[in-house]
């Protein structure tokens, strides 16, 4: 948890805190947190099979599409909204809209799981009154909960979600490490631009037009032979 320790400099009293916040987010939003973020693919792997997804210029295009008109940019919505509610009932009305924006069995249980482990573990560090919600959600609650900068949290948590996808890409395509960075690289200011847009929108602005990824969702669920949990 952050704490505000106060720091006297002469007549001055200056208040710190006690833990970086981009630091408190890198912990959250890093590999290490076990969330199982690397068991899902958000339907890549099934874009891979059927060609679609066959090199660094086709994953790049698809990772801005998911992130511009997919829930790159609805999940930041969603996350915005939970650290604004204040109350539990608000909470669970924007948990239960992200549920029922999922176009699949597999793309909810990768939210719902994904933010089920984060809720658990942060409850447990962090020591806050966090239920199960779903990833954006989840994570949202608890940024304000420990009163993490809003727009930080979007940025980063945008990245992260990029940059995961982008670890199954080099693994399905496959790309090389390199060629997978290039990509991350080219994508991040898009992370920022939609992160710093989205955070400013209501439950109203949400959307979506990634058919061809909610379609590859679907079909992931029936694929004979998988990495991947979506």
């Amino acid at each position: 948890m952050n704490t505000a320790i106060p720091i006297t400099t002469g007549t001055t009293i200056h208040t710190i805190m006690s833990t970086d916040p981009l630091l408190t987010l890198m912990q959250w939003l890093s590999p290490a947190y076990p969330v199982g973020a690397f068991s899902y693919s958000h339907g890549l792997e099934a874009m891979v099979l059927d060609g679609t997804v066959h090199d660094a210029a086709s994953f790049r295009d698809w990772l801005t599409d998911v992130l511009t008109h997919g829930a790159g940019r609805n999940d930041v919505i969603l996350l915005a909204a939970a650290w604004h509610s204040d109350d539990a009932e608000t909470l669970r009305e924007i948990d239960d809209l992200a549920r029922a924006l999922t176009p699949s069995a597999e793309r909810l249980l990768e939210t719902d799981q994904q933010g089920a482990a984060f809720a658990t573990t942060t409850a447990a560090v962090f020591s806050h009154d966090l239920p199960a919600l779903t990833y954006p959600v989840a994570v949202g609650r608890a940024a304000a909960l420990e009163t993490l900068p809003l727009a930080d949290t979007a940025r980063l948590f945008l990245h992260a979600f990029a940059a995961n996808l982008t670890s199954a890409a080099i693994r399905l395509v496959p790309l090389g490490q390199t060629e997978g960075q290039q990509v991350l690289h080219a994508l991040t200011p898009l992370c920022r631009d939609i992160a710093d847009t989205a955070i400013d929108l209501t439950l109203d602005d949400i959307g979506s037009a990634s058919f061809a990824t909610d379609i590859a969702s679907m079909t992931h669920e029936t694929q004979y032979s998988r990495l991947f949990r979506s």
